[in-house]
């Protein structure tokens, strides 16, 4: 279940708290948690023209965490399946629970698209895998 709002987002605190309600959790520290794990792992399976789309949309505090990611040596992982994703956000977010990920990473998915224009969910969408884009389409 998803909150919707009439509203575009423009702070970080909004986000956050969308977030929290969209996805039942307790505060909205978990909130910012779980979407700085969620776009830490989508900046890194997104094309380079869809990454600085969706960072030129986003609130400041949020951009930081599309591009904030180390790695030692990364591919884009262009078929990357929607459980490998969650599982990944899991681990970044501090839980184990890929099942449970679904959760919150659809809330997140859901208030980048509240946030962002239809333009630049499409650009994010055509750029994701098949099965990951069904989840972002669904949120």
């Amino acid at each position: 279940m998803t909150v919707t709002t009439t509203t575009k987002i423009k702070t970080a605190a909004e986000f956050y708290a969308l977030v929290q309600a969209s996805a039942h959790l307790r505060t909205a520290d978990h909130g910012r948690i779980w979407t700085r794990g969620t776009l830490n792992v989508l900046g890194v399976n997104l094309s380079k023209s869809a990454k600085k789309a969706l960072s030129n949309a986003l609130p400041d505090d949020l951009k930081k965490f599309l591009g904030g990611v180390f790695w030692l040596a990364f591919f884009r992982d262009t078929n990357i399946t929607a459980l490998e994703f969650q599982n990944r956000v899991a681990r970044r977010s501090g839980n184990t629970d890929a099942h449970f990920a679904k959760i919150p990473v659809t809330a997140v998915f859901g208030a980048i698209k509240q946030t962002v224009s239809p333009q630049v969910a499409k650009e994010v969408a055509d750029s994701l895998s098949r099965e990951l884009r069904g989840l972002w389409d669904k949120a």
